[in-house]
């Protein structure tokens, strides 16, 4: 017998995102977070690369574009166990950290406050309202990052409400680096639409040219694509380099 999923309303998949997302520490839950002391290949010594190499993916588009390589306030959306908050929170004056969890909150400020004394600033929302980040936020931000995140949304329509969101943060001129899951001609690469628990990582993915011209519609000017077809952790990532209008 074929059985076929049954689609669910993005609304729904949203409600079950935030109650994964608070569900108690599972080990599950902590590596899909990124927690430090989650289960990866080789431990910390990979937890600890994933800061540096999105730092080295940032600082080379910075200096190929003529941007500061030490942005005063930092943003990221999704910090998870503070995996790039350490390594892009040194350099700052204030690292403004965005999460659904308030237990990932927590724990990337823990790691934060083991590497530096910049300015840490949490703020928690919700899955279905990345919005209310706009009214926490007070002034307007000079980087905008977001790594391992835009797949975990729970449709295509919150990832544009993040574009916006970061539009709306971000002084004109400024920059944001946002990573995706792009699509093949294979259909197992296209978006999930039911049952978000067992979808996690591969939820929701993007045509490379279809989120480039998101993110234009969004008032950003996108500059550098990165692809990253596998690495130690997952498959098909796409890097987009952005500047403000």
């Amino acid at each position: 017998m074929l059985l076929i999923p049954i689609p669910t309303g993005a609304a729904r998949r949203a409600a079950e995102a935030q109650q994964y997302w608070n569900s108690p520490s599972s080990d599950q839950l902590l590596s899909n977070s990124h927690h430090r002391d989650s289960d990866f290949p080789e431990g910390v010594a990979t937890w600890e690369r994933i800061g540096r190499m999105h730092l080295d993916y940032f600082n080379e588009f910075a200096r190929s574009n003529g941007t500061s390589t030490e942005p005063e306030r930092v943003l990221e959306w999704g910090v998870g166990g503070g995996a790039n908050a350490v390594a892009f929170a040194p350099t700052a004056k204030e690292f403004i950290a965005v999460e659904v969890s308030q237990e990932s909150l927590q724990e990337c400020g823990r790691q934060v406050r083991e590497v530096c004394d910049t300015t840490y600033t949490p703020v928690l929302v919700g899955a279905d309202s990345p919005e209310d980040a706009v009214a926490a936020v007070e002034g307007s931000i000079d980087l905008f990052i977001c790594f391992y995140v835009m797949e975990l949304l729970p449709s295509q329509d919150h990832g544009r409400r993040v574009l916006d969101v970061a539009a709306r943060l971000l002084r004109p001129g400024g920059t944001a680096v946002i990573q995706i899951k792009y699509q093949t001609t294979s259909l197992r690469t296209r978006s999930r639409t039911w049952s978000y628990t067992r979808q996690i990582a591969s939820m929701t993915s993007y045509q490379i040219d279809k989120f480039w011209t998101l993110a234009a519609d969004a008032g950003f000017t996108p500059q550098w694509i990165k692809l990253v077809p596998k690495n130690e952790l997952d498959e098909r990532y796409a890097y987009f380099f952005l500047t403000r209008n």
